[in-house]
Order: C-alpha cells, then structure tokens, then sequence
C-alpha cells in the first residue's frame, strides 16, 4: 500500500483509508458487524493504516468495532474520529453560534467518550464534524484542542468541512491549528481544486478525500431501476429522477474513461491521488471484495494529464443532500 506524510508530520498514513460510517449501521441498512470486522481486519492484513469514524456514527458502534478490531489485530493504526456540533446539525448553519455548536468542555467531553468507545488513550485525529468560519478568530474551541493536546489525548486536530463547502474552513486553518481538512472530493464535485488544494499544499494540511464514489453514483452501480432497503438513507439522496439522471452522466464517464481505466469506480479514485494534496482516499467499505477492488485501483496509481483534463468536463454542481 501506498503511504503519504500526514500534514507536517513524519507520521505515514496509507493513500487508502477506510471509510467507517457504514459498519456504524445506523443509517446503512445491511451491514453485519462479522462482515464488517472481517473487512477491518483485511484492510490491516493489506496494509491500511487509516481508519475515519465519528462520536455519532451508530452512536459510538462504529468506534467500538474499530477499537476491537484494533485490539484483535495487535497493530498501530492511525485512528480519526469526529465530535458532533451540539446541535446534531449537518452541515452547519450559518445562523449558528460557536457557544451553542462546541464549547470547549463539549470538544473535551466528545473526546473522551470516543476514546472509551475506542478503547484508546489518545486519537491521532480528531475533528470538528461540522463547521463554521465565522467562529475561526474565537477562542473557545482553541482552548479545546490545546487542552486535548497537552494532556495527550489528541495528536492531530481537523475539521470535515460542511458538504459542498470547501471553501469553509481556511479561515480557520490560517490559525495553524488545523493539521487536516476532510472534503467531499469526487469527479461531480470538483471544487476542492479551486482553492482549498492549493491553501493545503501552501500549509502542509493533510487532505482526506470523503465521499469518492458520490455515495455509489460513481461505482456504475446505480441507475433507474436501483432500490435501497426502507430505512436506508440512500432512498432519500437518489430521490426522483436523480438516479437516471447519475447514469446517464457516469455513461458519459465510462466512454471518456475507457482504455486508460477498467471501471468507473477505478476511475474515481485514481483521479483522486492523481491530486498531490490529498494524503489519503477515505471510500465507505463494508466487505472484503471491496476493499480489495479499491486498494487494486489505487495501487494503479495516477491517471493520465490528459485524461485529467478531460474530466473537468464532468463537474456537476448540485446538492443532493439538500
């Protein structure tokens, strides 16, 4: 497995993380916790180092499998988590406050209950879950880090920025006590590139790209005949006709793509470490055979310039979460 430097750091991660919020099953109907330890132990077999969870994924079950499996495995493994705003808000508003999102005991408090959760005594990453750059220059929730720090119990601190916002949290990166930003980053979503990439490389803030396969429209998988279980989230993000409208964009992707890759969901994450400024893939992964299918992709390594500069044609600008 590839690995990249984390931020500033000597610290390696794998170019391939491994998304954590689906075996929280909370909002993904299907997954098995057997399969889903089974695919967290492969993943460490394999050589991925990088694990992303949240407070709030499954409220604290995904956590839980992470530290099991860490334990089971006998090995280091680098470990994000997230604290939820508060308000249990996704994205954050703009009418929010800082006091009534993360107060400093709120960060510490959050902290703590992942570490137990996860059986460990410090995360390597922790993150604010959402966020809101008026309240960059306030000093609450710089106490909060730097109080995590000093005792330990957080290495690295980031933000996964609001989605379709990667705009919206530079500010706070301007402090220096941001170490990572996580992004929804994808061959639709391409405005990560605009700014937010250069800042980063200019910083040495590590990138984590989320969200790579546009919750399965990037996979090839979805078109107007696809069905979720009742219950499952998805149902909501391909409502109407948004699962026709995804083929027939990812049609025009495959034929764009072909020669140079052999899938679409290839093609998604190759253009994405084809971006010096991202340090690590976090796709969402609850089997085996798909970590192995996305580890073979990302292990092609980069595409072609040329066909870079084909893809731009593919950005879509829309809010499906909306």
């Amino acid at each position: 497995m590839i690995d990249k430097n984390f931020a500033k750091s000597e610290e390696k991660v794998s170019l391939l993380g491994f998304g954590c919020w689906g075996i929280g099953k909370s909002m993904w109907i299907g997954a098995e916790d057997a399969e889903s330890k089974k695919a967290l132990h492969k993943a460490i077999d394999e050589g991925i180092t990088l694990f992303d969870t949240a407070l709030v994924y499954g409220n604290g079950h995904s956590e839980k499998l992470v530290g099991e499996v860490e334990k089971e495995s006998g090995r280091k493994i680098f470990v994000a988590s997230k604290i939820p705003s508060m308000k249990y808000e996704w994205p954050a508003k703009d009418s929010s406050t800082l006091k009534e999102s993360f107060t400093k005991e709120h960060i510490i408090k959050s902290t703590e209950q992942s570490l137990r959760n996860l059986k460990r005594d410090y995360l390597d990453l922790q993150q604010f879950h959402v966020w809101n750059d008026k309240w960059a220059e306030q000093d609450e929730w710089k106490e909060g880090i730097l109080k995590l720090k000093s005792e330990g119990k957080v290495r690295f601190f980031g933000i996964s920025i609001n989605d379709h916002q990667p705009w919206n949290g530079i500010e706070a990166g301007k402090t220096g006590l941001i170490d990572c930003y996580q992004v929804i980053f994808n061959i639709f979503d391409q405005s990560p590139a605009d700014k937010l990439l250069g800042f980063c490389e200019e910083n040495k803030i590590s990138i984590l790209a989320r969200v790579p396969f546009d919750e399965g429209g990037l996979t090839g998988t979805i078109n107007e005949k696809t069905t979720f279980p009742g219950g499952d989230w998805r149902n909501n993000y391909f409502r109407g006709d948004r699962k026709k409208e995804v083929a027939l964009r990812v049609e025009k992707i495959i034929e764009d793509t072909k020669g140079e890759t052999g899938s679409v969901a290839e093609a998604a994450l190759r253009y994405l470490i084809s971006f010096d400024a991202v340090t690590s893939v976090i796709p969402g992964m609850r089997s085996e055979k798909n970590l192995l299918l996305n580890k073979a992709a990302v292990e092609k390594g980069k595409l072609s310039s040329a066909l870079m500069e084909k893809l731009k044609a593919h950005r879509w600008i829309r809010n499906f979460y909306s």
